[in-house]
């Protein structure tokens, strides 16, 4: 199974993503690691990104979807998905559950000015929310909301996708 823990920026993907794969002794991913440097570079510098920027950057992550459940492995991404098409792009089975970490932009900018040694421009928060389309009930996600300890919130996606820790 690989959990897709999404969000805007600064809504504690990483942070969540990686606690829940430790807990279930599963691989972890950080979608930002699979940017190409321009697309870094322009969020560096406020910029936000387009389709066009974010497609091959889906694709690649697609293909480590692909590679991990055909090696039989189990993993939790982190990554934005803030768009339908691209969570469609990402679910390439049944096996594939998504994570909605859902906060108004009060809360989440408060986590994000929190944040350290992060390249994402605070200024692009709101094109991340302005970007964002929330799920439908049609897509079958859990919604999480956010403004708990990153504890809490994991034991709620544990509970809640039925997860048996160190499975």
């Amino acid at each position: 199974m690989i959990i897709v823990i999404f969000g805007v920026s600064g809504a504690g993907k990483t942070t969540v993503g990686k606690m829940l794969a430790e807990q279930l002794g599963w691989h972890f991913l950080e979608a930002d690691d699979f940017h190409p440097a321009a697309n870094i570079e322009k969020m560096r510098n406020g910029d936000p990104l387009t389709d066009e920027d974010r497609w091959p950057w889906l694709d690649c992550l697609r293909k480590q979807i692909e590679q991990l459940l055909s090696a039989g492995d189990n993993a939790v991404l982190a990554c934005s998905a803030l768009k339908r098409a691209y969570r469609d792009h990402l679910r390439v089975s049944d096996q594939i559950k998504f994570v909605f970490l859902c906060g108004d932009h009060a809360l989440v900018e408060k986590q994000l000015r929190s944040r350290r040694r992060h390249f994402m421009n605070l200024d692009l928060l709101q094109s991340q929310f302005d970007n964002l389309e929330e799920p439908q009930a049609d897509e079958h996600v859990l919604t999480v909301a956010l403004g708990r300890t990153p504890e809490a919130i994991v034991e709620e996606i544990e509970a809640k996708l039925h997860l048996a820790k160190n499975a």
